[in-house]
Parts: structure tokens; sequence; C-alpha cells
């Protein structure tokens, strides 16, 4: 991991004492301070949160599952006297994690079976998702991949298989890496992989999966982005969901990737009591906006073991769909998608705007609930 910034800095208003450990504002803008401090046991998070009994009752089990995480930085985003907090949902452990049900999967989305390679993901036709690392900066509790990451795994990614896979499989053209987050990876590791990967002919794009700028957005530096775009095309998918993570320093983090020519969208999972709401999520697509950011998926929650909890009903994604369709510009409008279980590959979601369909016209209704008949075009005599 590179160097911080050396330029001075100040304390974002929004730290608590707390928090701070003790640190200068050149310290707590260190990435390499916030991993070192980050909250991971009840007796920590004690100090900055108020836990409730079954958040204490959680985090007595959590680690068995999928390791406690968090970075003071998104920490310091929270309410601290509120257990229905957003942000605090999505890093602190419930009692409901505890619980697995009979449509839950360990592996819901199929990768396992897929995997070519140590890391290497092959399910469609021309691209490829490669694991290149099991650790995060802060765990998510919906994690898809709780199965793999914090776990400490030493064989998750083969380099040289993977790249002897990819260059004997001339049809991948695009390249996912993901992991856990490739950008906790030091510069010169994560560069030494890229330039791997670019010096294979047939790949065309490299995509960089991350929720780095959310979660430790000092991490995000001139170094970084100036590497990043050696390698162009390269797009960074940022997984964000809720508008409260886009405070200035991660705003800041974002404009300094797009700022170097590196396109930049967003992943959104869809998490009860989080954003399974029009407005939220009409908030939050502005934000991504407004950080320069498409809107991209919005992902409906995978049946990972201990997530019945954050899992909605199919029908509240199209509701939100349906009200953002209209109603904001098209740039802030992300594709629902769910990733059908058992390797099935993402299905896109929508409302069902065609009332009718004859050989001589469509009957559509729009967003405002009118219909219109759209003519179709007669045979050729």
């Amino acid at each position: 991991m590179s160097d911080s910034s050396t330029e001075t800095v100040e304390w974002p208003e929004y730290v608590p004492p707390a928090l701070r450990r003790g640190a200068t504002p050149q310290e707590w803008a260190d990435p390499r301070w916030q991993l070192r401090h980050c909250f991971c046991t009840a007796q920590q998070l004690e100090q900055v949160l108020r836990l409730t009994d079954e958040e204490r009752e959680a985090l007595s089990a959590a680690g068995g599952r999928l390791s406690v995480r968090v970075t003071p930085h998104f920490l310091s985003l929270m309410q601290p006297e509120d257990p229905l907090d957003p942000l605090r949902l999505q890093v602190i452990p419930r009692r409901g994690e505890l619980h697995a049900y009979p449509e839950e999967m360990p592996d819901p989305c199929g990768e396992d079976a897929d995997m070519k390679a140590p890391g290497l993901v092959h399910r469609y036709p021309d691209r490829v998702l490669l694991l290149v690392t099991d650790r995060c900066s802060s765990y998510c509790r919906y994690c898809t991949r709780s199965r793999l990451v914090s776990g400490g795994r030493t064989r998750l990614f083969d380099e040289e298989a993977c790249l002897d896979y990819l260059r004997r499989h001339t049809e991948v053209r695009d390249v996912l890496v993901s992991g856990g987050d490739p950008l906790l990876l030091p510069d010169a590791r994560l560069e030494a992989l890229l330039a791997r990967l670019r010096a294979i002919p047939h790949i065309e794009l490299l995509r960089v999966g991350t929720r780095v700028p959310i979660m430790l957005p000092m991490r995000i530096t001139p170094a970084l982005g100036a590497m990043l775009r050696r390698y162009a095309p390269l797009f960074i998918s940022v997984h964000c969901n809720h508008p409260r993570e886009l405070c200035p320093q991660t705003q800041q983090a974002l404009e300094l990737l797009a700022d170097h020519g590196l396109p930049l969208g967003c992943q959104s999972v869809l998490l009860r009591g989080v954003n399974d709401d029009p407005q939220t999520m009409l908030r939050l697509c502005h934000r991504l906006l407004q950080c320069r950011v498409r809107p991209y998926y919005l992902y409906q929650c995978d049946p990972v073991p201990g997530t019945r909890h954050f899992r909605t009903d199919i029908r509240c994604g199209l509701d939100i769909i349906r009200h953002l369709r209209g109603f904001t510009s098209g740039y802030a409008i992300p594709q629902y998608v769910v990733d059908a279980p058992g390797g099935g590959g993402k299905v896109p979601l929508n409302p069902d705007y065609i009332l009718d369909h004859t050989p001589t016209h469509i009957t559509l209704r729009n967003y405002a609930g009118h219909t219109y008949s759209y003519p179709l075009p007669s045979p050729e005599p």
C-alpha cells in the first residue's frame, strides 16, 4: 500500500474524540493507521457505540462465520445511539446472523463450481472473475463470499495458474479483479498483476471491484490513480449502499479516481432497513452522480447463511425501480438484478411496462400510469 498524502490535513468535523485513539490528523488520514486500528470486538466497539444485548450476543459468536472488522473512518459516520442506523446494520452483527434457513446456501452464486483455477471463476462466455485476496478493510455482514473472506485461506488465488488459463482461453476479453478487496493490495503488487493481465493480447477490458473508497477513502491517492490509469481501459466498480456513506472524504476519493480518467460505476445491494425504500435509493443515486459515479446495479441480496433479516421480497426492488423511472434522470437509475441461485448468473428484473402485444401494436404503460399504443411495422408485401 502506498504512502498517504503528505499534505497538511485537518480533523474531519464528524470524527468524535473516542475514535481518534490518540492519533494526529495525519495518522487518521493514513490508511495503514486505519487498518491497524480497526474495531473488531464488542469491547472496542463499546468505546464508541451503545451496543444492544442482541449485538453483544451476536458479536460473541460472529467470528465463527465472518470476522468483525470496521475501520475507524466508517465507524465515525454512524449514529452511536441508534442500533438501527443503516451503516451500523451493515457491519455490526445481529442475532439474525446466527441462524441459517433451508433456502440459504454457502455459495449461492455457484462460483466454486465454475472455478477453473484457484481464484478464477469463468461462467460467462467472454469474461472471468479473479478473486485475488480474501481480505477487506471492513466486513459486511451480508457478504456473498463469507465462505472465503477473512478466513486466512492460503490458496484462494494462484496467480500463475490463473494467468496460464487466461493465456489459453482467447475468448476471454474482460477480467473483473475482485476478492476480498483488491485495493488493499500494495500499489506495486496490484500493478504487477494488472501489467501481466494487460500483456495478454486478447484481454480488452479490466475492471476492479472495491468498497475501499467507502470504507477507507484515504487509501485512494494520486499515486494509485496514476497507476490504475496506466492500464486503461480500466473501470472501477464501487460498492455503496446508503447516501450517508458518501461523506466529503469519500467524495474526494471518488473524484480523484474520476480525474484520472477511470470510469466509475456503483453496485448496491438491496438491504432491509438500509436502503429498501424509494426515497433512500433516490438520494443514494443522486449523491453518486454528484460524486461522478454512475449507478450501475441494484443487487437482490444473495441467500447466504445468516442473511434472512437483510433480504427483501423481489417486489420491493421492482417497486423502487418503478418509483425511480421517469421521476429522475436515466443516468440515476441502476439495473435491478438477481444472481440466479446455483450459478445461473445475473438476471435483470424490471417492472412490466408492456400491457398488450398484438401483430399491429404494443400497448405501453409509462411511469405515470398512462397508456400509449406503439404501432408495429406492417409485414413487407
